[in-house]
């Protein structure tokens, strides 16, 4: 993807700080960074470190960092600029092949910029640390605790829940934890007392996700196979896949990370390879609503795609794509967390009377809390709700992981699948 020039700025949809507009020579690479190339290099390091991809993706987009190439060329795009700055755009330049080789993103062309990095669509958009620290002028590696918990206070203003602001915190002190052992800054500023922020909720409490019934799942799948005014047939099929294989337990970074090749035949039965956390890869198997909405929505995309004239360039990137997403947007891109959020939000939005009690609170991980409570309820050893889902603990790993695939009567797919799925007549 070559980076084109531009001559005017551009202003974003939301209001948001410009990204990708000429600016006079004396521009900084990345407002407020006295060493952009060296930030983003230890940064890219950081990342690398991590052996899940799905990991170093949500971390560098939980900070405000592009995921996407096509953001990584809006952040790096601007006219070439005179010889003051040539040292520091070569030191940048490579820094951003470091970053896109560890986020695995190919054909970006970097050039100088003076923009916030761009950060995923959302109401806390503006709010992710790099972002805050360009709008105050802020060079991250001087940053202090005081300006961390000013940080934290922007968060819960803008409406951020508390375990939203412990999950940026999280992330925020991971990587500062890693610049400080690389001597890049003097300390972690963010080592702070969770509890003492009132990030952290007695042990007792029970937990804010909302609990499904089996009634509401129901629901929730007849309204995702619902056509709506302008959606394609493929649209429709992509709802109810998503839904249904959400019934599995899956996380929403391990669906977002899935490829075709992913979908396999394991012991006689159709399954997915899942990269979870810690980079530990498991086999969930399908269940029978499962199998069959995402076949079905399969075949809906490769009727679609074989109906459509399609370019030479086109065709050459597909043979050149380093994996084909097992669910694409409508363009063709790989799904973004926020993207899968918001789409659940407008399934239960439009399920009825029946969703209408959980519209504004449902999330992802609630169809993944459903499956873990409704297999235990149903009869399932805790130990294998442990490894379809894939948690584990220092008491607990050697107990729930196993490399080889597990036989089928060992998942709980089954169980869940029976108690919410009822085939047509």
């Amino acid at each position: 993807m070559a980076v084109s020039e531009i001559a005017d700025p551009i202003e974003p949809a939301d209001g948001g700080l410009k990204t990708g507009y000429p600016l006079p020579a004396d521009a900084e690479v990345w407002p407020g960074v006295s060493d952009p190339g060296a930030l983003l290099a230890a940064i890219a390091d950081w990342l690398a470190g991590y052996g899940n991809q799905a990991t170093r993706r949500t971390y560098a987009e939980g900070l405000g960092l592009p995921v996407t190439a096509a953001d990584l060329a809006d952040w790096v795009r601007t006219p070439s600029r005179p010889e003051p700055v040539a040292v520091t755009t070569e030191a940048w330049r490579d820094a951003v092949f470091r970053y896109a080789d560890a986020l695995r993103l190919t054909g970006v062309t970097p050039t100088p910029t003076s923009a916030p990095p761009p950060a995923p669509r959302g109401r806390l958009r503006a709010h992710h640390w790099f972002r805050w620290c360009v709008t105050r002028g802020l060079d991250p590696a001087a940053a202090t605790s005081a300006e961390v918990k000013s940080w934290l206070d922007t968060l819960a203003t803008a409406g951020a829940a508390p375990a939203t602001r412990d999950r940026m915190l999280a992330t925020v002190k991971a990587l500062y934890g890693y610049l400080a052992d690389v001597g890049l800054v003097a300390g972690n500023p963010a080592a702070l007392n969770r509890r003492r922020l009132g990030l952290t909720t007695a042990a007792s409490s029970t937990s804010g996700t909302v609990t499904l019934t089996t009634r509401q799942v129901r629901a929730l799948y007849r309204a995702a196979g619902t056509p709506r005014r302008g959606a394609s047939p493929v649209d429709t099929a992509r709802a109810v896949a998503v839904v249904a294989l959400f019934t599995l337990g899956l996380r929403v970074s391990e669906l977002c990370a899935l490829d075709r090749a992913d979908l396999h035949v394991t012991r006689g039965r159709r399954a997915l390879r899942v990269l979870g956390k810690g980079g530990k890869t498991r086999v969930v198997y399908l269940s029978a609503p499962a199998e069959n909405a995402l076949l079905a929505y399969l075949k809906a995309r490769d009727t679609a795609a074989a109906s459509c004239e399609t370019t030479v360039e086109r065709r050459t990137q597909q043979r050149h794509a380093p994996a084909t997403p097992l669910l694409e947007t409508r363009t063709g891109n790989r799904y973004q967390r926020q993207a899968i959020w918001q789409l659940l939000r407008r399934i239960t939005a439009s399920g009825g009377t029946e969703l209408e009690p959980i519209a504004g609170a449902m999330h992802p991980h609630a169809l993944r809390h459903f499956y873990v409570t409704t297999a235990v309820e149903a009869g399932a050893q805790l130990v294998h709700v442990q490894a379809d889902v894939g948690h584990s603990s220092i008491d607990t790993t050697q107990q729930t992981y196993d490399h080889a695939a597990r036989a089928p009567e060992r998942s709980a797919v089954d169980l869940v699948a029976s108690s919410w799925f009822q085939p047509e007549a």
